[in-house]
């Protein structure tokens, strides 16, 4: 059983979700600018070399917004595990974008390198392996954030989705489908360097969950479909059947373009698996396109975010899930007077009032979410035969939907 307090703070956020969805925040570019935060350490751990990083991560949010508590996507970068960057082309444009349209997007850097043998099926999974660790730390930074540090990001816990561009893509995806140690490939060496803790790894934030939503890959591939079973978390797919780099299907994976590594299952075969195992899922193939075309396609840009925005946007608004392209479009803007927006006087004794304008509902709702009295074009209500206690009154405007707490007390 919930405790009461953390089942109060859940129906919250669950309420002020509710009024954020108005089906164009999270589909739409409501904001115009984003403010930039970046280097923030979110862990540190031992790479492939014995060495020590700090590891960072830059964090996009909506300028000028007001809401207390935002989904989080947060997208790691590609370079094969052995170059890119948190500030790369492949990741930015995505973060400004899932800003703007009032998420709060994070770029995400995690270990690099490997040591170089004549077979590199060892070292590469490895670094698969430091990448879902440190994968599974950043998301536990924001949960830890939000327990312990006043939640400085406003991001909402319960709504936490992880995204990857190629490399970044094998970190989503495994971050999702390998569950257990037990499906560690033998000929991982569990005690190289940086690779102890196992699935969840020391990288940082232990004790609390890593779990996500649901996750997007971009051109990336998993060791084994196998791995996915029914249950597992919902996936978007996006890759070009003329990928040169990650197999749209299953094949060997290449290293440099001419050294094997290992054999992996591309977002084709991926599709299959999860059609075969009853998981919600979506497939955007990029007729005849190389490797991560977004990058340098605007128009492949930007289908992967009007896809992303509807996929991403079904689990956070609860709306039917669209697998198919949509125009975005720019939103009206949300104005920095409706940050003022208050309920009074609060706590209540027999009635409160609304400091807005043309409002169209009020409705009153209890600890369970349940309506127990709603106004129409009021900006007053008597609330004198409400019993005491926490409510919360979710305020419908011609421009804005709000949920705000309301204490009755007689």
């Amino acid at each position: 059983m919930k405790k009461p307090l953390l089942a109060l703070a859940l129906l919250c956020s669950a309420l002020v979700t509710q009024a954020q969805c108005d089906g164009n925040r999270f589909f739409n570019y409501v904001f115009s600018n984003v403010d930039l935060t970046s280097n923030v350490q979110y862990g540190t751990n031992t790479k492939y070399d014995g060495t020590s990083q700090n590891l960072l991560l830059d964090i996009y949010e909506p300028s000028g917004d007001n809401e207390a508590l935002r989904p989080l996507v947060i997208v790691a970068h590609g370079g094969f595990f052995l170059s890119g960057s948190k500030t790369g082309a492949d990741v930015v444009p995505i973060c400004e974008a899932f800003a703007k349209m009032g998420y709060v997007a994070v770029s995400v850097e995690y270990r690099l390198g490997i040591s170089i043998q004549a077979d590199l099926s060892a070292p590469m999974t490895e670094a698969v392996m430091r990448g879902v660790q440190d994968g599974k730390a950043a998301v536990r930074f924001f949960r830890k954030s939000a327990a312990e540090d006043g939640n400085p990001y406003r991001i909402n816990p319960e709504q936490i989705f992880f995204a990857g561009s190629s490399a970044g893509g094998y970190i989503a995806l495994h971050m999702a489908y390998l569950d257990t140690d037990a499906e560690i490939p033998t000929y991982v060496n569990l005690a190289n360097p940086g690779l102890d803790g196992g699935l969840e790894g020391n990288s940082g934030n232990l004790g609390y969950s890593s779990s996500v939503n649901a996750i997007v890959n971009i051109c990336g591939a998993i060791g084994d479909t196998a791995w996915i079973q029914p249950g597992d978390e919902p996936c978007l797919l996006f890759h070009g059947t003329n990928d040169q780099t990650v197999p749209f299907g299953s094949a060997m994976q290449y290293a440099f373009g001419v050294a094997p590594v290992v054999e992996v299952d591309g977002s084709n075969s991926i599709n299959e698996k999860l059609n075969q195992v009853g998981v919600e899922h979506c497939f955007e193939i990029y007729e005849g396109q190389d490797h991560v075309p977004h990058m340098t396609n605007a128009a492949y840009l930007d289908t992967t975010l009007s896809i992303m925005s509807n996929f991403i946007g079904h689990y956070v608004c609860n709306q039917p899930l669209d697998c198919s392209y949509r125009t975005l479009t720019v939103g009206v803007e949300e104005l920095t007077q409706n940050q003022s927006l208050i309920l009074f006087p609060n706590p209540a004794t027999t009635y409160f009032r609304v400091n807005a304008d043309k409002v169209k509902r009020l409705l009153i709702l209890d600890v369970n979410g349940q309506v127990v009295k709603q106004s129409l074009n009021e900006s007053s209500v008597d609330i004198s035969t409400l019993a005491e206690g926490m409510y919360f009154v979710k305020v419908e405007t011609e421009t804005l939907s709000k949920v705000l707490p309301l204490l009755v007390k007689h």
